[in-house]
C-alpha cells in the first residue's frame, strides 16, 4: 500500500492524525534549528563571559551583547541595560531575564504535549469506528462463510489508526523529551553563571563603596587633621 492508499483505508480519524504529524514535524524542526545554535555555542560564551568577569568587569556587558540573540548572553546582558545598578537591582535583572529565556526555550513544548495526548486517541476513535462500520453489516447466518472475509478485513484496515496515532505520538514524545533535557541543561548553566556573576558584583560593588567613603575634618584647639572612616565591614 502505498501512502494514499493508507490514509483512506485508516479511516475519518486519519485527516485530523495527518494534521498532528505535519504540526508535530514542524515544529521539531524549528525547536532542533533552536536548540543545534544554543547547544554549540553555549560553553564558548560562557567561557568568554567568566574571563572577562574575572579580568575586566567593564566588559563583560560588551561581549554579552555581541551575544544577545543566545539565551545566556542575552540573559547576562540584561542588567547592563540599567545605570550603574545596586546589587539587588542586579539580581532582580538577572532574575526577570531568566524568566524570558525559560519561556523562551519552552516555545513548542505545548504543542508537542497536546499532540502526544491526542495522537493515541484519535488512532484508537479511528479503529472503534471501523470496528462498528465492519461489526454492523455482519450477520450471524454470515459466520463462518466467505461472506465474513470481508469483516476481517475492515477489521484489519480500522487498526490502521491506531497504529498512525502511535507512531505520530511516539515521534513527538521522543524529541519532546530530548528538549526538555536540553532545557534542563540550559537552565542549571543560567543559574550558575548568575550566581557568579552576582557574587563578583557584590564584591566589585562593596570595593567601590569602601573606596568613596567620604572623609571628616577633626580639629581641636591647637591642631587640624584629617581624619579617615574605616571601610564598612
Amino acid at each position: 500500500m502505498n501512502f494514499l492508499e493508507i490514509i483512506d483505508k485508516g479511516g475519518i480519524s486519519m485527516y485530523p492524525l495527518l494534521l498532528l504529524s505535519v504540526l508535530s514535524i514542524a515544529t521539531i524542526l524549528e525547536r532542533l534549528w533552536f536548540w543545534s545554535r544554543v547547544v554549540f555555542q553555549e560553553k564558548k560564551i560562557f567561557n568568554q563571559i567568566m574571563e572577562a568577569a574575572e579580568r575586566n568587569w567593564n566588559l563583560v556587558g560588551k561581549i554579552a551583547q555581541e551575544h544577545i540573540n543566545h539565551p545566556l548572553g542575552n540573559f547576562v546582558y540584561s542588567p547592563f541595560r540599567l545605570s550603574n545598578p545596586d546589587p539587588d537591582m542586579f539580581h532582580l535583572a538577572l532574575e526577570s531575564a531568566a524568566e524570558e529565556q525559560v519561556a523562551r526555550m519552552r516555545k513548542g513544548d505545548k504543542i508537542l504535549e497536546a499532540i502526544i495526548a491526542l495522537s493515541p486517541l484519535l488512532g484508537l476513535f479511528g479503529t472503534v469506528w471501523g470496528l462498528i462500520q465492519a461489526l454492523s453489516s455482519i450477520k450471524i447466518s454470515d459466520l463462518g462463510t466467505a461472506d465474513s472475509s470481508g469483516v476481517t478485513l475492515g477489521i484489519g484496515e480500522s487498526l490502521i489508526s491506531t497504529a498512525a496515532g502511535l507512531l505520530v505520538a511516539i515521534v513527538s514524545l521522543s524529541f519532546y523529551r530530548m528538549f526538555q533535557a536540553f532545557w534542563a541543561n540550559q537552565v542549571r548553566i543560567l543559574r550558575r553563571t548568575g550566581s557568579r556573576l552576582e557574587v563578583m558584583y557584590r564584591d566589585r560593588w562593596s570595593q567601590l563603596e569602601s573606596e568613596e567613603e567620604p572623609t571628616s575634618i577633626v580639629s581641636n584647639d591647637q591642631y587640624s587633621f584629617v581624619e579617615i572612616k574605616p571601610p564598612k565591614q
